[in-house]
């Protein structure tokens, strides 16, 4: 069984001061940042461009309820995870970069739900247009189910037992 690595708690690395911290959290923020990015972007392309696919007058109520909570909840994870580099941008050298981090962590929170109902709405649109709606609420379950364990329920354990002092396996 995988051993996980140990949990970090927010201090500086040997020989590192509190600026060069920020900085080099700040670094580490946006790079995963710009991973999500990049997979949410192309999931609301494909999705702004689906009402104009010649099938899409087919598709019932239901399917367009999930089309539109995917379409929106895809261009609001746009929004959180644009948003770090945005106010990187207009608040450069201004001394806020510390509060600017714990946002920006915040709103990447928020992005990774936003993204992960896009996803979930998405699944179960397609489920639902190829198969039936039965279906589509177990696939889109599957999707809901992994995403909210693996992006937020694991590391609240982690978080809770790290706090706790048990032991984080």
């Amino acid at each position: 069984m995988i051993q996980p690595e140990p949990i970090q708690k927010e201090k500086a690395e040997p020989g590192e001061s509190h600026k060069e911290r920020v900085d080099r959290e700040l670094s580490e923020l946006l790079q995963g940042l710009r991973v999500a990015v990049t997979g949410v972007q192309v999931l609301f392309a494909f999705l702004l461009t689906v009402p104009f696919a010649p099938g899409f007058t087919k598709v019932d109520t239901l399917g367009r309820w999930l089309f539109f909570i995917a379409l929106l909840s895809a261009a609001m994870a746009s929004v959180c995870f644009i948003t770090p580099a945005a106010q990187h941008r207009l608040l450069f050298r201004t001394g806020l970069k510390e509060r600017m981090l714990h946002r920006a962590n915040e709103i990447g929170v928020a992005g990774a739900l936003g993204l992960a109902i896009s996803m979930t709405s998405s699944v179960a649109l397609v489920a639902e247009t190829v198969i039936n709606a039965w279906p589509a609420a177990v696939f889109g379950g599957a999707v809901a189910l992994a995403s909210a364990w693996l992006w937020f329920i694991q590391p609240i354990i982690d978080l809770y037992r790290t706090k706790e002092g048990g032991d984080v396996k």
